[in-house]
């Protein structure tokens, strides 16, 4: 089988790939969901004319010749208005966010008035209208203020709020499966054997998955048996996962089990073996409505396999019509010799020089198991099939982590 292009692949994955199902959330555990529908304000805000200083309501034809005397009648606040209309040469003294009372039309701060007992008299003439809040100021009954997909943040939380939803209508996380794979991996915390090693890739993309916005499932670690590695599949099935995500064993190996395995359980093959590198040993498929993505088993071709595919795939779950990250322009630190025939993400170093553009300096080893690389890492540089050597200087496209 040749290797498949990688922007054929993430293509092919993501081509028939719809928003999955709706739930309901309290507003309260909405940070950073998916909103799954538009959101329709049950009120207007604010719901009546309302002081936006502390001062007096009066009734522009009042003061508008200056020097007026008026005479003081009630006080509103936030909470209690005043009830009663204000007539000729009256006025109410009221404070920030008080219902502006019926016959007023215009704040008199109280900076610009000098009261003595119950009568005041106006310093200054605001314009006519001024520091009053009009009904309907920040939005409308019925009015559409939030759109799907938005991912939810603060600011659109406080809006729901405003807009009195108590819960919100988001898209269901999905539920991905992890299954690592290898008689060589034990638990981190664990005495490893002489030929054992620690097992990382399960929890980097467990940290993925939650970072965008799925949940994951750690289905633990299967040894090299076929039938424990059914077994572990056919509980990502009972257990409804949205995605599968193997760790390891998908490879060519007399070891490397997964793909038979699945195969055998049912599995609708799409696509296996990408040009790209680190990551080669790729592949993904279907298990009724479970995707299946397997990814390498070596710690960095693992990371940036799902960075480049089940990221993207779950942003499509959550409703992006896009899903991939696009990449940005940078400098190019050092000198990079020429490219083979895959696809190439290079670690490197970021940073920004003195006229604030992006300057990526690959690292000298890029061994797909070297995770430290990988955490010092700010940018993984893209680097077409083919690709000529670049000099130091040069603009090259870069993955920001």
């Amino acid at each position: 089988m040749s290797l498949m292009p990688v922007a054929e692949a993430l293509q092919k994955l993501l081509s028939d790939v719809d928003t999955i199902d709706t739930e309901h959330v309290p507003l309260e555990q909405a940070n950073g969901r998916v909103l799954s529908q538009h959101l329709v304000s049950k009120r207007t805000q604010p719901p009546f004319a309302a002081s936006a200083m502390d001062g007096y309501a009066v009734r522009y034809q009042d003061i508008s010749a200056g020097g007026a005397v008026l005479e003081v009648i009630g006080e509103a606040s936030a909470g209690h208005g005043y009830s009663e209309r204000v007539e000729s040469r009256q006025t109410v003294r009221i404070f920030t966010g008080a219902p502006l009372p019926d016959g007023a039309d215009t704040i008199l701060i109280q900076e610009n008035a000098e009261r003595e007992d119950s009568k005041i008299t106006v310093l200054e003439v605001p314009l006519q209208g001024a520091f009053v809040r009009p009904s309907g100021l920040d939005f409308q009954e019925d009015q559409v203020l939030l759109e799907p997909p938005l991912k939810l943040t603060y600011r659109h939380l406080a809006l729901a709020a405003a807009m009195n939803h108590p819960e919100l209508p988001v898209v269901r996380r999905p539920k991905v499966a992890i299954l690592a794979t290898g008689d060589e991996l034990v638990r981190p915390g664990a005495d490893p054997g002489p030929d054992q090693i620690i097992a990382s890739n399960h929890a980097g993309i467990a940290g993925l998955v939650e970072d965008c916005g799925g949940f994951p499932l750690d289905l633990g670690i299967s040894p090299d048996d076929p039938v424990e590695l059914a077994h572990h599949v056919r509980r990502a099935i009972t257990e409804k996962a949205d995605i599968l995500v193997t760790l390891g064993g998908a490879s060519v190996g007399d070891h490397d089990l997964v793909q038979d395995v699945l195969g055998q359980e049912g599995m609708d093959l799409a696509f296996w073996r990408i040009a790209m590198r680190p990551g080669k040993p790729l592949m993904a498929g279907r298990l009724g409505t479970t995707r299946v993505l397997g990814l390498p088993g070596n710690p960095v071709s693992s990371l940036v396999c799902g960075l480049l595919f089940l990221k993207p795939l779950i942003h499509r779950m959550l409703g992006s019509a896009s899903g991939a990250t696009a990449p940005k322009h940078a400098i190019l630190g050092e000198d990079i010799p020429e490219n083979d025939r895959r696809q190439d993400y290079v670690r490197s170093t970021l940073h920004e020089d003195t006229d604030g553009r992006l300057v990526a300096t690959p690292f000298s080893k890029q061994d797909s198991s070297m995770l430290a690389l990988l955490a010092r890492s700010g940018a993984l540089i893209v680097r077409p099939p083919h690709a000529p050597a670049l000099k130091a200087g040069s603009m090259v496209d870069v993955l920001v982590l």
